[in-house]
């Protein structure tokens, strides 16, 4: 399996602006009145955000080969980092051993994904 850079690339860039925007979609209720108040207009932000996941998997199935699972574990994994990056600077929450051993099975995943054939 060859790995398209550029596309792995893009792929990868889209699942993380994807994840930030889940994170704040998500999350924002417990940090700003607004996201509180407005849960239907946040909705609606899954729209365009779904297009997002759309072209992310797009641009991952075509950086390897065709193949569906690399960029499924991708994404799963940018998601985990994305998450507790987000959830550790802007929530406070404390990265612990259990914490920072799934993120080191994270980056792992990605490696894995990368580099075995």
């Amino acid at each position: 399996m060859n790995i398209n850079l550029k596309n792995f690339l893009f792929c990868f860039g889209i699942f993380a602006l994807s994840q930030v925007l889940v994170w704040f979609q998500l999350n924002g209720q417990f940090f700003n009145e607004w996201f509180k108040k407005n849960t239907f207009l946040l909705s609606l932000v899954g729209i365009p955000i779904s297009y997002l996941y759309i072209y992310g998997t797009n641009y991952g199935v075509k950086a390897f080969d065709g193949l569906l699972w690399p960029q499924r574990f991708l994404g799963f994994s940018i998601g985990i980092i994305i998450f507790a990056i987000l959830s550790h600077s802007i929530m406070d929450e404390t990265i612990n051993f259990k914490t920072m051993l799934s993120l080191f099975l994270s980056f792992l995943i990605i490696l894995v994904q990368l580099f075995i054939k």
